[in-house]
C-alpha cells in the first residue's frame, strides 16, 4: 500500500485539469518528432498547483532519447529545460513547472527516473500520459503522481505511481480559439444536427467505458483479485447518490396509512410522484419538440405551394406577352393588305367597266351631244 492513507487520499482527490492547449501541442510535437514510429515524446507541464487544484495550462517540448532494446537507457536534456522554464517565467510568472507529459500511451519502466530528474523542479511533480492516436473514445489524458509504497514484509519502500483523475476544461478564450479551429476542419457538408448527434454518441459511448471499467473493477473486487480501497469506493458512492431514483413501486397504501403504521417517510410515494413529475415534463418537452416540428414542417409546405403559385403566374403572364405580341402582327399584316388594295387598284379593280348610267358626268355627255 502507499506510504500513508493521507497521502494517498490527498492525490487521489486532487483536481487535475489540462487545457486544449496542451493537447495540441502534443499531438504537433508528437507529429513533428516520432510519427510513423514507436517512439515517444517528452515534454515540459506548466501551469498552477495549489494542492487541491492542479492546472495546466501550457507546456512545451523536451529534447528526449531513449534506448528502445534496454528502457533504463534514456537521455534528457535538463538544461534546455531549465533555459526554457526560466524564458517562460519572463512571458507569464503565473505558468510554474508542474510535471511532465509524454506520449505513452502506458507507463513505463523509466518513467520512476524521469520523475526524480523533475523533482528539481518542482517537489511533487505531475506526470499525465497524452495518448496521441486514442483508440477508444473518451478522455485521452491519465495523470499520475509518485508515492513511497511501504511493503508488508518490512523491506524497503519504493517508489509507485497513483492515478488521479483528470479533465479536459478550457478557459473562455480557448474555448473561442479551439471553436474556430473545429470551424476550420469541420465538414461544410455536414449539418449541425448531425454533427450534435455524432457528439451526444461520443459521449455516451465514452460514459459506457467508464461504466464497465467500474463494473470490472466492482467485479474484480468482489471476486478478491484487488484489495477494497475505500477512498474508491466512497467516490462510487457520491456518484451514485447523485442520480435520482425514478422507480415506480406498487402504492400499497397511502401515505397517511404508512405514517400511521409507523413506517416512517413515505419513500414509495415520494418515488412515484417523482417518476411522475419527471415523466410529465419529459413528455411536455417531447410534445413542444414535435408540434415545432410539425409546424416548421407545415410551413414550408406553404413556402413551396406559394412558390408554385408565383412560377405559374409569372409563366402565365409571359405566355400572355407573347400571345399578345403575335396577335398584333396579324392584324398589322391585315390592314396593309387592305390599304394597298384599297390605295392601288389591282388587276380586277382595273378590269372593271362602269355600268350604263353609272360614273358618268353629265357635262361630258352635254358637250358630246352639243348642247353646250
Amino acid at each position: 500500500m502507499p506510504a500513508t492513507t493521507a497521502e494517498t487520499l490527498s492525490l487521489v482527490t486532487r483536481n487535475v485539469s489540462v487545457a486544449p492547449l496542451v493537447l495540441l501541442s502534443v499531438a504537433d510535437h508528437y507529429g513533428r518528432s516520432a510519427k510513423g514510429t514507436r517512439k515517444r515524446v517528452v515534454g515540459v507541464l506548466l501551469g498552477q498547483n495549489d494542492g487541491k487544484n492542479v492546472r495546466v495550462s501550457n507546456s512545451f517540448a523536451v529534447p528526449f532519447e531513449e534506448d528502445e532494446k534496454d528502457p533504463s537507457v534514456w537521455f534528457l536534456d535538463h538544461n534546455y529545460v531549465e533555459s526554457m522554464n526560466d524564458m517562460f517565467k519572463k512571458v507569464n510568472a503565473r505558468e510554474k513547472l508542474i510535471g511532465w507529459y509524454h506520449s505513452g500511451p502506458k507507463l513505463r519502466a523509466s518513467d520512476l527516473e524521469i520523475n526524480e530528474l523533475f523533482k528539481r523542479y518542482t517537489p511533487n511533480p505531475l506526470l499525465v500520459i497524452i495518448d496521441v492516436q486514442p483508440k477508444e473514445v473518451g478522455v485521452p489524458t491519465d495523470a499520475y503522481f509518485a508515492v513511497e509504497e511501504i511493503k508488508d514484509d518490512g523491506t524497503t519502500t519504493s517508489k509507485t505511481f497513483v492515478h488521479t483523475p483528470s479533465i479536459i476544461e478550457a478557459e473562455e478564450a480557448e474555448e473561442i480559439g479551439v471553436e474556430h479551429l473545429l470551424r476550420d476542419i469541420r465538414d461544410v457538408a455536414v449539418g449541425t444536427l448531425s454533427t450534435r448527434i455524432t457528439s451526444q454518441l461520443q459521449s455516451l459511448q465514452g460514459l459506457h467505458l467508464r461504466l464497465r471499467d467500474i463494473g470490472q473493477y466492482l467485479q474484480k473486487v468482489l471476486d478478491g483479485d484487488l484489495p477494497v480501497n475505500h477512498a474508491i469506493l466512497g467516490n462510487l458512492q457520491d456518484v451514485f447518490n447523485l442520480l435520482p431514483n425514478l422507480s415506480t413501486p406498487k402504492m400499497g397504501s397511502s401515505p397517511a396509512a404508512a405514517l400511521a403504521n409507523g413506517a416512517g417517510m413515505p419513500s414509495q410515494t415520494d418515488n412515484s410522484e417523482l417518476a411522475r413529475a419527471m415523466s410529465v415534463k419529459t413528455n411536455d418537452q417531447l410534445m413542444t419538440i414535435y408540434l415545432s416540428s410539425l409546424i416548421r414542417a407545415i410551413t414550408a409546405f406553404h413556402d413551396l405551394i406559394e412558390n408554385k403559385i408565383q412560377n405559374r403566374q409569372q409563366q402565365e403572364e409571359k405566355d400572355d406577352k407573347v400571345n399578345g405580341k403575335k396577335d398584333d402582327g396579324v392584324i398589322g399584316n391585315k390592314a396593309d393588305k387592305d390599304v394597298k388594295i384599297n390605295g392601288v387598284p389591282n388587276k380586277d379593280m382595273k378590269d372593271e367597266k362602269p355600268e350604263p348610267g353609272k360614273g358618268r358626268d353629265p357635262t361630258g355627255d352635254r358637250k358630246k351631244d352639243g348642247r353646250l
